[in-house]
Order: structure tokens, then sequence, then C-alpha cells
């Protein structure tokens, strides 16, 4: 049986039998859900100390019925948020939110849904994912941009600024920023400081992570659902939709266009001019900059114009149709970023007030499938090290991790952190004397000990 064949049998018996393989579905049981109490935490300009928030970090609680999951979150992450550089007055805030997803999302016929500004999906944090814009265009009468935090109404929404290139230094380290208390990604949710060519400084001054960490050595994890309820991967997967071809970057198949005036679309219609491309309004500061080239046959880590494809990855073997979070060979995000700009599915997920139907609260322990996930790789760097020890967890932490320092006779000396839904913690290695040292690193799940030497 050829996969796409078996991928429709498999979808059409998902049709049924739901209630009793409930629980076996991804999108009951990928939600990071808090279990410790973990609370969020900012920073404030010009300070590299934390605050502890009065809200909680991640989701809260997940329920499903026959047709749809509901995911409770205040759209806290686990990782420090803040600062934000570019003047932001505002600051993570408790959403109260309830989102209702599909089980079963359903590939949308005729024209598709675009995206629009606000939520547009929710990683599995329960943090909100945005698309490419901030709310911005250009305004041809006064030759200015004009509409979001700008004063002076909207723009003409035909030349439409990318909140990614456009508002980078409002971003903190996870690259993330919020919109009246609405903390959101418009992009892949990894650190900027970890990608090989970095944009952002912010990350020098405050030492806050993301969600996750690239790792071009495997499938990335899933980090989200859409609106349309279809799942959302980081940066590499599989090369071949079959899961064959080993790992790879997934790419997107938009790149920029070759103009020197804005005065037509890609498609070639004309529309109420934009700026010219200049070093003030570069190629890419407007979404209508980027062009879409259908991937070939022999292209297959190349994605459709949804920034998707239909493929095999970790969670779903029999496959399914999935998002990614697009990046260059550097790590610096890509448009479209994540979903968009239009949707691939039927979308029907929502933000609601309540909960209208019968549930059940997900409870992992009598799940058929362990809630555990892959445990990720621990480092500890520098070493040798003299100011400080960053302990740090590759890819995704669904659990987290107490941090134990032992000097070589075996006394604890110091101790920490990596919370649920970041990657990492510090150690103040100018505390401790010159020698070695052994950290350990440990959940119910595993326990691991990396020896690190002190030099002052």
């Amino acid at each position: 049986m050829n996969f796409m064949r078996k991928a429709l049998l498999v979808s059409s018996l998902a049709l049924y039998g739901l209630a009793a393989t409930a629980q076996t579905n991804p999108a009951i049981t990928k939600w990071m859900r808090n279990t410790t109490g973990l609370m969020g935490r900012h920073y404030t300009s010009g300070s590299s100390t934390p605050i502890t928030d009065a809200d909680s970090a991640n989701v809260q609680t997940v329920l499903y019925s026959t047709n749809n999951v509901y995911v409770r979150t205040k759209g806290v992450p686990g990782y420090i948020t803040g600062p934000f550089l570019d003047g932001n007055p505002s600051i993570t805030t408790n959403q109260n939110a309830i989102f209702k997803f599909p089980l079963t999302p359903t590939p949308k016929t005729g024209t598709p849904t675009p995206t629009t500004m606000g939520n547009i999906g929710v990683f599995i944090n329960g943090v909100a994912l945005f698309d490419y814009r901030d709310g911005v265009s250009w305004k041809n009468s006064t030759s200015s941009l004009a509409g979001g935090p700008i004063p002076g109404g909207p723009g003409d929404g035909v030349w439409n600024r990318d909140a990614v290139v456009a508002e980078r230094n409002g971003f903190d380290c996870a690259k993330g920023h919020p919109a009246m208390g609405n903390y959101h990604h418009h992009q892949n949710p990894s650190a900027f400081k970890l990608d090989i060519t970095v944009l952002s400084t912010v990350c020098t001054l405050y030492d806050a992570d993301g969600l996750y960490v690239i790792d071009a050595t495997q499938h990335s994890p899933l980090i989200g659902f859409a609106y349309d309820g279809y799942p959302i991967y980081g940066a590499y997967g599989y090369k071949n939709a079959d899961g064959t071809g080993g790992i790879v970057r997934i790419k997107s198949s938009y790149s920029l266009r070759s103009i020197t005036t804005r005065t037509t679309y890609a498609d070639g219609s004309t529309v109420t001019p934009g700026p010219p491309v200049n070093a003030t309004y570069p190629l890419g500061l407007f979404r209508e900059d980027y062009q879409y080239t259908a991937p070939t046959a022999s292209q297959p880590d190349y994605l459709d114009e949804h920034n998707g494809r239909f493929c095999v990855t970790p969670e779903y073997p029999s496959g399914t149709y999935a998002y990614f979070c697009t990046v260059d060979a550097n790590h610096n995000s890509t448009y479209p970023y994540a979903v968009g700009p239009t949707f691939y599915g039927n979308v029907t997920a929502s933000k609601v007030t309540s909960i209208t139907e019968p549930t059940t609260v997900y409870d992992p322990s009598s799940s058929a499938v362990a809630d555990a996930g892959t445990q990720p790789e621990i480092t500890a760097f520098p070493n040798p090290t003299s100011d400080f020890i960053a302990i740090q967890a590759g890819n995704l932490v669904t659990k987290g991790f107490k941090i134990a320092v032992f000097d070589i006779s075996g006394k604890q000396v110091q101790t920490a952190e990596i919370a649920q839904g970041s990657t990492i913690a510090y150690i103040d290695a100018r505390l401790l004397y010159n020698g070695d040292y052994f950290v350990k690193v440990y959940n119910e799940d595993m326990s691991v000990t990396r020896k690190v030497t002190i030099t002052h």
C-alpha cells in the first residue's frame, strides 16, 4: 500500500472509535501541563534578576470530548520573558484562556482561509502564536507607516509590515513579546543566543532561553497546534514525506522578490504603491516583498504555500499534515515563520469562554501513551570555567530538572533547576573554590552527572 493511500485509510479509520483511543491523540497528550506549581517569571530592563509573577506557567488543564480538546492556560511560558527593549511597556499577563481544538482536523476545499491578526495557534506551553504581521502598513497618502502602535490611524493594508523584521529589537531572548499582556511568538520559539548567527544581543544581558533547542541531528519536537487543528513542528524533520532520507532542515518555499519599487504584487497585479526599496525600507520589511515558488518533486524538504506538508512525524507515524517553523542555515527565522499566510485546513479552533459539552480531564497516568517524551541531552559549559556554569537541556523539556552541584568529597554546594518548558539554568562558579565538581541533573525519569572544573 503506498504512503498516500495508507494515510487516507488511517484518516478514515480515525473517524470512528475515537472515544476508545482519545488519549493516544497528540492533540490531547502533548500539551505541557504544569503539575508542580511553576510560576511565570520576567525580567525588567536594567536588571538580570528575574521577578516571579503571580500566574502559573504553561498549561493548567487539558480536557477532551469525543470531537474536541480544551486547553486551559494563562498564556505564561515556563521560560523567563522580557525585557522588551523597544519601549514596550507591557509585561506578560494572565490571559485566563480556554482554547478549543478539533481532534480530527480536516483539509479546506476551495479558497484557503487567510491568517489574521492575533492568535492563529497555540504552542504546547499555552502561549499564543501570531502570524507575520504587527498591524502596521504603508500609508501612501502620507508616505509613512501607519497603524498598530503608530498613532494616526490605519495604513492602506496593501504593503503590510513584517513584525519579525521590524520589531526584532522588541523581542526577548525567546523571540517573543506581549501585545497588551498577551505574550506571543511570531516565529520559532528558540533562543536568539543559540542561533548560528546571532541577530539580537538581548541574550547577552538577560539569561532567558526558549521553548526548545534547535538540534540539526534529530526531528524537532511537536511544539504547537494551528487554529485548523494541525500540528506545528520545529525547524527539522525527515527529508522525505514517508519518513526516510534522514534529518534535514525543513525549508520555506517563499523567497524575496527581485524588485526596486513596490507597485505590483508577485502575481503581477498593480496595487497602491508602497515605499521604495532602500536602506530605510529594505526588502523583507513587508510581507508582499515575498513570492512563493511551488517545490518540485526533487525538493521534498520544501513546504507548500501554507508553510506545511503532509508527512510522517514521530507523533504521527501514519502521516499527518504538519506545519514547520522555518529557519535558514544560520537558524534565523524565515518567512512565513510558522503558519501562513493561509491555513491548510478548516479553521475551527477558537478561544471560548466556557465548555458546553461533557468532557474528561486528561490524566497521563491512565493514558495509553507515556507522557515522559524523549529525554533531552544535557550539557554543561563552559568547561573549565571561572564565572558560571550553564546547564543546557537539548530539545524540549516536558518535565523540569533539579540540579545539584557536589564537590570532590561529595558535599552538595549549590542547587538550581531547569524549569518545565525552558532549556537552561546557571550556576555561579564565582562562589566555588578551584577544583573539580560534579553536576547532577535529574528528574523522575532520568539522572545524569557531568564533571566540571573551576579555575579562577
